[in-house]
Order: structure tokens, then sequence, then C-alpha cells
């Protein structure tokens, strides 16, 4: 009899301890952010510069401005995006943007950003996140987190569904994939690399593969990566990060 309550004692506990230790979306998405560096990123001026252009973001309680300047054939170009709309501006004269031009702008602003500070944003008010499975990549355990937009609050490419593989214990996003409808579709899995913190900041870059079949689940990337079923495509690399804080003014 003592043996036997013993065994059931020992399977409740194990029960209990798996259960005490399954992470929400929620919190898995809460802890990554942290990792990467939390509460920083709202009270962070970022620059950095990606494929030639120069970028900078600026965050203080709710407001932002994200920028991207580029040497132009007119002198340098300057779009601001915020809470307020675009702006443009060449060689510091504002001008005027045509309508059919302001989406275009404000969403290639504002993608490099998104990634460059991956996972902040990802517990933005539209964002929709749910714990689908877990899986291996090269040995590591990684949850897998998909994320889905509501229309309003969502931008314009609400409609584009991602995955984010979050190791398991360092929480750290080192892989992720998007499918996206814009100028005719596709896929994309990035695997991260190179990943440094630059004043309480996580910043990493990525190998960009892309996915011939576009009727390919995101759930599957995993697997055809590690089958090397995926071709590379690009590299994401950022250069000359520098992040600055309100206390380094101190």
């Amino acid at each position: 009899m003592k043996k036997f309550l013993f065994l059931i004692l020992s399977v409740f506990l194990a029960s209990f301890t798996t259960i005490s230790f399954q992470f929400s979306a929620e919190q898995i998405i809460d802890r990554a952010i942290e990792k990467a560096g939390g509460s920083k990123f709202e009270e962070a001026k970022i620059h950095f510069t990606f494929r030639g252009k120069e970028y900078r973001s600026t965050r203080n309680n709710g407001r932002y401005q994200l920028e991207r300047l580029i040497a132009g054939k007119d002198g340098l170009v300057h779009d601001i995006v915020s809470n307020d709309g675009l702006s443009r501006s060449i060689e510091n004269c504002l001008v005027k943007v045509v309508d059919s031009m302001v989406a275009k702008i404000s969403d290639g602003v504002n993608s490099v950003h998104y990634f460059a500070n991956l996972p902040y944003g990802l517990n933005a008010p539209a964002v929709n996140k749910e714990l689908i499975g877990e899986s291996k990549i090269k040995g590591s355990s990684y949850y897998k987190v998909k994320v889905t937009f509501d229309q309003e609050g969502g931008g314009t490419d609400f409609e584009d569904e991602f995955m984010y593989w979050v190791h398991k214990e360092n929480f750290t996003v080192d892989y992720l994939a998007y499918k996206y409808a814009v100028d005719g579709g596709g896929i994309r899995f990035r695997e991260a690399y190179n990943a440094r913190v630059i004043n309480g900041i996580r910043f990493v870059d990525y190998n960009n593969y892309k996915v011939k079949d576009l009727s390919t689940p995101l759930s599957e990337l995993d697997v055809l990566f590690e089958k090397e079923q995926l071709k590379l495509l690009s590299k994401i690399e950022l250069e000359n990060i520098y992040v600055y804080l309100e206390e380094d003014c101190c």
C-alpha cells in the first residue's frame, strides 16, 4: 500500500510540475521581450545603418518617431513616421507626399524598424499570439508561437502571418518566419546570428531564406530548414548600431 501511495504521489507531483512550467504564448513573448531589453525599448533612442540607409527611432511614454535617411539624387531624403503620421523632407525642406505613396513609404520605414527591434512590438493591442507547439532545431528546443493581427490597428499588412521560434531555456527569438501578400506574396524564414547586446538591448542579424511553394504552412519551415530544403536569399545585417538611454545623461 505504501508503494502504491508513493507511486500515486510521484505521478501527481510530475503532473503538477509539467503544468506549473507550461507557459502561455503571452508569457513566452513577455519573457522574450524582457530578454531582449524589456522596458529599455520604451525610452531608447536607437540609430543603425541598413543597406546604406540610416535609421533612427525614439520612444517616450507612448510617443514614437521612426526615421529613415536616404542620400537621393535631389539630396538627403528624410522620412519620419510618428503618432502624427508621415512627413518627408528633402535637404531639410518639407515636401508634400502624394496620397498614393503615403502607405508605401510608411510601410517601408516601419518594416525595417519592426524587424530590427524584435521581439519588441509583439505585445501591441492588435497582435494575437497562439502557442501551437514545440520543436527542435539544431539540437535546441523551441516554443512555436503563431502571430496574427487584427484589422483595426494592425496596419496595412494586417493579413500577414508570422511564426516565432523562442528558445525554451533562454527565451531568445532565434528563428522566425512570415507569409506576406504584397507584391504577389511570399514566404520567408529567418535564422538569427551575430547576437550582441548594446546598452542593454539585444540585436541580431539574419540569414534570410525563401520558400518556393507558397502553400507551405509556416509551422513546417523548421523541418524544411533542418533538411536544408530552404534557399538562402539574402542576409539582413544591421551596422553602426547606437543606443542612447535617458539615464545616460545623469
